[in-house]
């Protein structure tokens, strides 16, 4: 079984997420994926986040009708801040039986050598990277290394220009952009009155 782990704060989670999903279980290799809510990345900032519960949660709603992906919570139970070479350890130990990889937007190839034992990872989880927006991502020295080592699958995903901060942009405007997200997404953030200042 070959799991795609899509790290992210999912802030909130939109149809651009579920689309990247369902692209990666369909043309590439990988049976499922698996969508890891992140507490904080160490490179964002933490302002507009909201609580990991309801992140989650909004994650769950999104999903609970498509059992090709699942939700973990994993990293809102590890030390603070998360690193992804310390989760992937932990499931790697955890689900011995299973094949991780992970799903990565281009620019965040292009950081690579910033994460927590970035070597490590690319020699022991294969990257399955879709193109982002940015059309020319410059790659460091030091990011050329660390691909030659690994093992990467260009997955020619249809370019998804929708991003967290437009949504919740839009939603603090009182703009109505239900069909930027799940229907029972939408309604959950309605509801809870989130994002609107």
């Amino acid at each position: 079984m070959k799991t795609g782990l899509y790290f992210g704060s999912f802030n909130p989670i939109h149809i651009g997420h579920l689309a990247i999903a369902n692209f990666m279980v369909e043309f590439t290799d990988l049976d499922e994926v698996w969508f890891v809510v992140s507490p904080h990345n160490p490179l964002k900032k933490r302002a507009t986040l909201l609580e990991d519960h309801h992140r989650l949660r909004l994650v769950e709603l999104a999903t609970d009708d498509d059992d090709r992906f699942s939700v973990s919570d994993i990293e809102t139970k590890m030390p603070q801040p998360s690193y992804t070479i310390d989760t992937l350890t932990w499931l790697k130990e955890k689900y011995p039986g299973r094949e991780f990889g992970l799903i990565m937007g281009g620019d965040n190839l292009a950081t690579l050598n910033k994460w927590k034992n970035a070597a490590e990872i690319v020699r022991n989880f294969t990257l399955y990277v879709y193109p982002r927006k940015e059309k020319d991502i410059s790659v460091s020295k030091a990011v050329e290394e660390l691909i030659k080592m690994a093992s990467i699958v260009i997955a020619e995903a249809p370019l998804m220009e929708i991003s967290g901060t437009f949504i919740r942009d839009s939603i603090a405007s009182r703009k109505d952009i239900r069909h930027f997200l799940p229907a029972k997404v939408w309604t959950y953030i309605d509801e809870m009155n989130f994002y609107r200042k």
